[in-house]
């Protein structure tokens, strides 16, 4: 099945063709290091983590980057606020991000450039702008001229037309047209500011994500993501400043956006009190539950987050985490290596279910049907040890192929230990047990007894047969 995506630009499935394939170059829209990352960033990321491991795992090579806008409103508004330097709250919330999206196992992108740092690249990107007669300069900065490109409003399907004069934000402005956007703010005082043609100042947001964007994957590149709440204006901007400068379409071949996130069904706000950041999450769940948890719905769909969500979650990555604990014993256990035919007879069962796994990724990224197709996998390797499968090749082949697909969606199972230990194994543990007894092995009897013990599993032998309960 080849790979389709939903692209935002053309409001339909498309199939994937990259530019220059194999290679994939793909840019996503960070994060503004003014607070501690929230429940949204969490998700974010994780989509377009997961979205980069299965095009790597599909043979592609990307090359990622994520921009850091250090320099902003609320940084500014944050620093003044807390009596510390802007740059020392950008740094500091950086990290933070950063430590954070490590706990979530988000592999870090292959350059994450900052905005403070590009300021000369924006600077000739502005003056390219205004050269050619699509921005023009007022005192409190230099503007975007939407209607010098007759090309506005094609991601977000809005025109400047299509608004009436009243819903408009600062009609009453200098601006040409109320949709008109800064490229340039002029310096206020107690502001960061650098030297440009237009007097001192700092560049605005939309500007430097083209401007970092172009110089490390080119002119023109594949994938561009970030939240719907991104779509407008912020990414109409990006483009259409780009495509205005450069004479280049598709700035972008296909435009990826997530959904939101709710809480309780509502919408996450620090007035309302049910504003999370990661921080706190994890204080009460092991991150890759939540990882977990956002990988099962699509990632364009809205997510409810609640504590109810989350520990569900955990059920369900509890199962596969004990599943493959018990492969694990299984084959430390068996005493048989099953003969070559019967091992490729067994890959051929399961690559069946790795077909399904890559046909619900294939389907725009569908991680809750790939999720779906390894639980259908584990069902069908309990069916076979129930019917007696306890070949050390076979069992081997069970667990890396679980292991195989829950790593392709950045799933680590070594996160944390399973809680709950299936009632099944603890009694095939035991009938081994009382075997051994019977065939006076009571060397491996204790064995068992002990592997128990490790499991937090106590038993207890009566007349009636033997009892187990869990340590408490």
């Amino acid at each position: 099945m080849t790979l389709r995506i939903y692209n935002t630009l053309t409001r339909k499935k498309e199939d994937f063709v990259p530019l220059a394939p194999p290679a994939v170059n793909m840019y996503v829209c960070g994060i503004t290091p003014y607070d501690e990352s929230h429940v949204g960033h969490g998700r974010a990321y994780v989509v377009f983590d997961t979205i980069r491991r299965y095009l790597e795992y599909c043979g592609f090579r990307v090359k990622y980057v994520q921009n850091v806008t250090d320099v902003d409103d609320k940084i500014i508004n944050k620093s003044r606020e807390l009596g510390i330097d802007s740059s020392v709250l950008a740094t500091k919330f950086t990290q933070s991000f950063l430590d954070e999206m490590d706990k979530l196992n988000v592999k870090r992108a292959d350059i994450y450039p900052k905005a403070t740092e590009h300021i000369p690249e924006m600077i000739r990107w502005i003056s390219g702008l205004v050269e050619r007669g699509i921005a023009y300069q007022l005192a409190d900065g230099v503007y975007f001229s939407v209607e010098k490109f007759p090309g506005y409003g094609q991601l977000s399907h809005r025109k400047p037309a299509d608004n009436e004069a009243g819903a408009r934000v600062g009609v009453d402005s200098a601006k040409k047209n109320p949709f008109d956007f800064a490229l340039w703010k002029t310096a206020k005082a107690g502001e960061p500011s650098w030297e440009s043609p237009w007097g001192l100042g700092r560049p605005g947001w939309h500007i430097e994500c083209s401007a970092m964007s172009t110089k490390y994957l080119g002119e023109q590149f594949d994938i561009h993501g970030g939240g719907m709440d991104l779509e407008f204006p912020h990414h109409e901007n990006e483009l259409a400043q780009t495509e205005a400068l450069t004479g280049k379409r598709p700035w972008v071949k296909y435009w990826l956006h997530n959904g939101f996130v709710t809480i309780n069904k509502q919408k996450m706000s620090k007035s309302l009190g049910n504003f999370f950041t990661l921080k706190d999450i994890f204080s009460k769940f092991d991150p890759m539950v939540v990882r977990f948890f956002f990988l099962l719905t699509h990632y364009r769909s809205p997510i409810n987050y609640s504590d109810s969500e989350i520990i569900a979650a955990g059920e369900g990555l509890n199962k596969i985490k004990q599943f493959i604990s018990e492969i694990e014993f299984l084959i430390e256990h068996s005493t048989h290596e099953a003969p070559p035919l019967e091992v490729a007879d067994m890959e051929e069962e399961l690559t069946a279910f790795r077909d399904k796994f890559r046909a619900a990724m294939d389907d725009d990224f569908n991680t809750a049907g790939a999720l779906a197709a390894i639980f259908e996998l584990m069902k069908y390797c309990r069916q076979a040890l129930a019917e007696g499968e306890r070949e050390a090749g076979c069992l081997r082949l069970m667990r890396d192929v679980v292991v195989e697909l829950t790593s392709v969606l950045g799933i680590n199972l070594g996160s944390g230990k399973s809680q709950v230990v299936s009632g099944e194994l603890i009694e095939e543990l035991i009938d081994r047990r009382m075997s051994a007894k019977k065939d006076k092995d009571y060397k491996k009897a204790d064995e068992i007894r002990q592997q128990l013990l490790q499991m937090g599993i106590i038993i207890e032998d009566t007349p009636q047969g033997t009892r187990w309960k869990t340590q408490t």
